[in-house]
């Protein structure tokens, strides 16, 4: 990342995600540290309130902005985004947002800004009201994901976009085969680390303000990875025993792959996923931790020598929406269309499918996303189960989540957790 001005930076950045379709978490590339934590802020935070800060400008603007200048657009989102939800006095983000300007190299923007940023303090109070009697604008969600959460939550849709705007808390697995959840709080407790022990997940530890990993005590050793409540629960549902041969498909980046070694002594791992980059993470994770797996660079929808001898064991975390992490991921309410639901449903159905076959009898398979939509959830393991007699459902009996038809939903904030879905099946 250059050494620009942080807010030129984040205008870049956004610019890349809203008009280009680049992902968020591929601009900042999770765990590099050299991102300037203020450029990170500015990303997360302009585009979890995309909505609202679109519908502020739309009433600022008297015309759009051309293509080459969408920079310049986003660094308004920016100077927005700072005087409404930052701590920064209303007239130092504007000075700094309008300094920022020489960082993008547009002298002629510097007036521009400046007028729009200092008009939006003028009429602050008539904009917001008339910004957030738009629903789009009020729940900053786009129209399409509000009317699709509604129709699959009549009850709760509020109360998920509300969840989906808050910052997600930052949870943490204990490695139980190396050390206890009560000895390793005691050790946070020596850091002065404030946490809480998760009162759903025997492995998890919430912290009560985010930090770096590298201060983690023993995270270098092992004894702790950085995973969310909710994605903690798939090593028990798997329920593997010593001596079995276990998949984790679409693996990357490794965190359920970690866990299940830990959970389970003497077991025989496969980890694949179809992304190169990606399949270097998991090798990564599993090296921190002191665990070996067969890591192999493969779509789950395929099949090779790795899948020959079949598993006792699969767990299919699969491609989805990811609907249910949206507070941890704010540009998929800019990145996601309404049709790729559907289309996900039909990859969904292939690799239950194609995983199905590489299960050996009596083995289990667990299906999960992190999505809340019954389209990649219910309704897959459903019609999976109406083509397969030898099948059996196995109903989850847990004091977490929402019980469907079939497996259980957790809604985003529900027990401090993501959005997930899990169900089990057997042969």
């Amino acid at each position: 990342m250059s050494q620009k001005n942080p807010r030129a930076t984040a205008a870049l950045i956004l610019a890349k995600v809203i008009y280009d379709g680049v992902s968020l978490s591929q601009l900042l590339v999770e765990g590099d540290d050299n991102i300037d934590p203020l450029v990170k802020d500015l990303c997360f935070g302009s585009l979890r309130w995309h909505e609202r800060l679109t519908a502020i400008l739309d009433q600022l603007l008297t015309k759009s902005l051309k293509a080459k200048d969408k920079d310049i657009e986003c660094l308004l989102r920016v100077g927005l985004y700072q005087v409404l939800y930052q701590s920064t006095p209303e007239y130092a983000a504007v000075n700094e947002t309008v300094a920022a300007v020489k960082g993008l190299k547009k002298p002629w923007a510097v007036k521009f800004v400046n007028g729009v940023l200092r008009t939006f303090l003028r009429r602050k109070e008539s904009l917001l009201h008339q910004a957030d009697s738009i629903e789009t604008a009020k729940y900053a969600f786009p129209d399409w994901l509000i009317t699709s959460i509604k129709k699959a939550w009549p009850d709760q849709w509020e109360s998920i976009l509300e969840e989906s705007n808050l910052r997600a808390p930052m949870t943490l697995r204990v490695n139980l085969s190396q050390t206890t959840r009560e000895d390793y709080l005691a050790q946070l407790d020596e850091h002065e680390i404030e946490a809480v022990p998760h009162d759903k997940v025997e492995s998890a530890v919430i912290l009560v303000k985010p930090m770096s990993v590298f201060e983690l005590p023993g995270f270098n050793e092992g004894l702790v990875s950085v995973q969310d409540a909710a994605a903690q629960l798939s090593a028990g549902l798997l329920d593997a025993k010593p001596g079995m041969r276990v998949l984790d498909a679409c693996a990357a980046p490794g965190g359920k792959t970690g866990h299940i070694l830990e959970h389970t002594k003497d077991i025989s791992m496969v980890a694949i996923d179809n992304a190169e980059l990606r399949l270097l993470r998991i090798g990564e994770n599993l090296e921190r931790l002191g665990l070996e797996a067969d890591i192999v660079l493969s779509d789950a929808g395929d099949s090779g020598a790795w899948s020959e001898a079949g598993f006792d064991r699969i767990l299919l975390d699969a491609p989805c929406s990811a609907a249910g992490v949206i507070r941890r991921h704010p540009d998929i309410k800019v990145l996601r269309r309404e049709d790729d639901i559907d289309q996900l449903h039909e990859q969904q159905i292939r690799l239950l499918e194609n995983l199905w076959g590489m299960l050996k009898p009596n083995g289990r398979l667990v299906y999960a996303t992190c999505s809340i939509f019954p389209t990649e959830n219910v309704a897959v393991v459903k019609e999976f189960m109406d083509n397969h007699l030898e099948a059996k459902h196995v109903p989850v009996d847990a004091e977490w989540g929402l019980e469907q038809r079939y497996g259980r939903q957790i809604l985003p904030g529900m027990d401090s957790m993501d959005g997930f879905y899990y169900a089990v099946i057997e042969k």
